[in-house]
């Protein structure tokens, strides 16, 4: 049988690579949605609502007839603060040494929807992380690696090195689920 295309509703390269490298088929095409208007008091309600507004518009701008429709947020929570994304170097050292040495939670929710099937996925990875070095941590932001990326956290690459325990997915952690979106394809 051979896999369905998928339609990936998000600019993320990490996506794309998780869909990849799972072998599921997809054509990337983002979305423009505005989370500054997301006013929620809690992490999972926040990427939460962010992954429905995105899911509306990519619905309205693509709709699911022709290619199943995948939509995923992710956002950060440390000690139930929402980490979100750094908008200045300054914001990403904040962000980043509120995680140092803290138990850090990165949700993840997605959309999938075909003629067949919808999925709606809040799933939640936990990392404790040991002390950032300082010295790699002005290293890694003055790479600019940390733009675009919830809580400017990169588990996949600059927090590695520091992780002493996961509770979870590493996709999760990386903005997919794709453990949970297998199941269905």
């Amino acid at each position: 049988m051979r896999p369905i295309c998928i339609r990936l509703a998000s600019a993320s390269l990490t996506r794309a690579a998780l869909l990849k490298t799972a072998n599921i088929p997809f054509v990337q095409e983002g979305v423009n949605f505005g989370e500054d208007s997301i006013k929620a008091t809690n992490a999972k309600a926040f990427v939460y609502q962010a992954t429905l507004g995105k899911y509306g518009v990519a619905l309205k701008q693509y709709g699911y007839e022709r290619m199943p429709l995948l939509v995923a947020d992710t956002v950060i929570s440390v000690e139930n603060q929402i980490l979100r994304k750094a908008h200045s170097l300054e914001d990403a050292r904040r962000i980043l040494l509120l995680q140092s040495g803290s138990v850090v939670s990165i949700l993840t929710c997605m959309i999938y929807k075909s003629k067949a099937l919808e999925l709606l996925d809040l799933s939640a990875t936990d990392y404790r992380f040991g002390p950032f070095d300082r010295d790699d941590l002005e290293r890694y932001l003055h790479s600019g690696a940390w733009r675009g990326k919830a809580g400017a956290c990169m588990v996949e690459g600059f927090c590695r090195p520091y992780i002493q325990e996961v509770r979870g997915f590493e996709s999760c952690a990386m903005g997919l689920s794709i453990e949970v979106l297998q199941h269905y394809m």
